[in-house]
This record gives structure tokens, sequence and C-alpha cells, in this order.
């Protein structure tokens, strides 16, 4: 009998064998050669009953093989929400980092006419606050608040808001930068005024509706 039979019983999406396995004794988080464990395959496959039955027994929850995967990052690939949804909250509850290793990096685009329209809009202000000990850096970020080579930056500029809040000309994050704001007010202003909202990685899985 193979060495790895916990693991080819959750490929073969059986949960009878799996329960007798586990009963027996066997190894809840034998790898296969890529360091795969079963909750790394029953993760990809989408199957939430072996997930939580793994779970219950004692499967690692951050786990990886050669590719760095943890079981939540394989589940967020394979578009299985129900089983991300249930590994991101058992891992939240153990204190584990339930993104870690798959946080996403974002930005989306707006006028610039629209975020002048916040009340304390001063880049250059608010750069010189904030880096205060760099005073190249700070001199160079205020000049580009407003100006370009090209000349002054108009109201119908498209500029980058990114996750951390910070504004740039382009989407690169920390090029550029023309404003570097992260107190509540500002992020009130973003979020109910620009309706900026930093989604989710669930909100980026495109759900996988086959069966396994």
């Amino acid at each position: 009998m193979s060495d790895l039979e916990l693991i080819e019983a959750v490929k073969a999406n059986d949960y009878e064998t799996a329960v007798k396995l586990i009963e027996k004794g066997v190894d809840v988080n034998q790898q296969d050669q890529q360091g795969w464990a079963p909750l790394n395959f029953a993760a990809g496959k989408g199957s939430i009953s072996l997930v939580q039955l793994l779970v219950e027994k004692g499967a690692d929850l951050f786990r990886t093989g050669r590719d760095q995967r943890t079981p939540y990052m394989i589940a967020l690939a394979a578009g299985r929400v129900e089983v991300a949804k249930y590994l991101r909250t058992a891992a939240e509850a153990c204190g584990g980092k339930k993104t870690e290793g798959c946080q996403l990096k974002y930005c989306k685009g707006y006028r610039l006419g629209s975020l002048r329209k916040y009340p304390d809009w001063n880049a250059g202000r608010a750069v010189r606050e904030q880096n205060n000990q760099d005073t190249e850096r700070t001199d160079r970020l205020s000049q580009s608040n407003n100006l370009t080579e090209d000349g002054p930056l108009s109201d119908d500029k498209v500029v980058f808001i990114h996750q951390d809040y910070s504004v740039t000309e382009s989407i690169w994050h920390n090029e550029n930068v023309l404003f570097v704001g992260a107190d509540s007010a500002w992020k009130e202003f973003c979020t109910e005024f620009l309706k900026f909202k930093v989604p989710d990685d669930l909100d980026m899985i495109v759900p996988n509706q086959s069966r396994s």
C-alpha cells in the first residue's frame, strides 16, 4: 500500500476512506514529492467536507510545498470560495495571518480635480510632515504635487490611489508620489466621497463552480 494513502484518498475525494485512515493513525500532514499535504489537495479540489475533516484532525493550515503556497492560497487560486473562507476563518482562530503571501497590490485611477476637493489637500505639506528626515525626497515630492516637466497638473489629470491611500501620477506605487496620507479623515474622504475600497482577496477570485 502507498505511503501516501491519505493523499490518494483525498485526491479521489474519498471521505470515508480518509476518515478510516486518520482513525488508524495515518499522518494527517504526510507530504508528496512536491511537498503537498492532504489539506493542500483538498483545498485545490474544493472539497469542503475533507478540508473540515483534515483541519479538525490537526492538519497544518500553513504547510507549503515547493510552490510556497498554503492551502488557503491554493483555494484562492482554484476559485474555491467556500473552502477559502473556511480556511481563512480557521487561520484567524489560531492567530495566523489570513492573507500572508497573497496580499494583492491595488490602485484605482481618479481625476485629480476630485482629490483636490479634499479640504486638506496639500500634498507638499503632507509629505513634509511625514518625511521631515528626508529633505531631498520631500522637496522632490512636494514639487511634483502640482507640477510636471510639462507644467501644472490639471484637474483632468488621472492619478492613482493605492492600497495604502497614497496618491501617485502613475500606477507604480511609490513613484512620482503626489500625496502621502493615511489618517482617518483622508481615508474617510476616499471611502465616502470617492468610493475607494481596497478589495479583499476573496473579492478578486472567480468562483469555481465545477464539482470535484
